[in-house]
């Protein structure tokens, strides 16, 4: 642990942050090493209408530590707001660095297109779903993804929207599924590791939580993983007590790309 170079601290007060963060300070000094201040963050959550009661910074010795609404922890963006519209954004852009990267193949005319298509599901697509099987992801998302996604494959193509080539010619042109169904795959592959866990696994505490305590504002309330695993499940008609047979999970679930 001495080591770890990416840590996140979780308090329910500021002061509480505070006392964990000179704990942390006190540990690794006294093993002759160093928090980098420059580099540590804290963001306070407002997922509901609850404040904290607390006045003042969050500081590590004399330095104050900097408030930030969005920090990317292991590749993701996490908003203090509990939306991932930033972190989508960022595996768009994830996305096309990649395919830019690979333009010289992706855009060559000599090239067959299926060749192209297993180059995008290599190397680009595994960017841009980055993470995404922890999303609570809402229709806007999704379009924006395939949106992308669909420019992508157009461009590999040689055609553009003047061309009125219709989505399920491209994608079959070049052997590559509907990136929202490949998401839904991802969400439910992990749901079918987690849930065949232990109940005391760390990874499943989050079932435990209770959250009738929250005070939420007006309006709907907030989509939750729960919510897009029960929308995803009813969507292919599968019961989630199917999990324990991991075999059959996978191939209920699996999405093939187009021969």
């Amino acid at each position: 642990m001495l080591f770890a170079d990416d840590i996140v601290l979780i308090e329910k007060t500021k002061e509480g942050a505070k006392a964990k963060l000179e704990l942390w300070r006190n540990a690794l000094e006294s093993k002759g090493l160093h928090l980098s201040r420059s580099k540590i963050e804290y963001m306070e959550c407002t997922f509901s209408q609850e404040r904290n009661s607390y006045i003042g910074d969050v500081t590590i010795g004399d330095q104050i530590v900097k408030k930030s609404e969005r920090f990317r922890y292991l590749g993701s963006i996490i908003q203090n707001d509990g939306e991932i519209d930033n972190d989508v954004i960022s595996r768009i852009q994830a996305g096309w660095v990649k395919w830019r990267n690979a333009s010289g193949v992706l855009c060559d005319r000599k090239i067959p297109s299926k060749i192209k298509g297993k180059f995008y599901k290599t190397v680009v697509r595994p960017a841009m779903i980055y993470g995404a099987e922890c999303w609570p992801a809402k229709k806007k998302h999704t379009n924006k993804i395939n949106v992308a996604e669909m420019r992508m494959l157009r461009w590999m193509c040689g055609y553009t929207r003047k061309d009125r080539m219709k989505n399920e010619y491209i994608r079959k042109k070049v052997g590559v599924a509907p990136i929202e169904d490949k998401l839904r795959e991802s969400r439910l592959r992990w749901f079918g590791h987690l849930n065949r866990r232990p109940i005391e696994a760390p990874v499943r505490k989050i079932e435990l939580l209770d959250f009738a305590h929250v005070q939420r504002g007006r309006g709907r309330p907030k989509k939750t993983w729960q919510e897009t695993i029960r929308s995803d499940l009813s969507y292919l008609n599968l019961d989630k007590n199917l999990v324990t047979d991991r075999a059959q999970w996978k191939q209920r679930i699996h999405v093939a790309d187009p021969t």
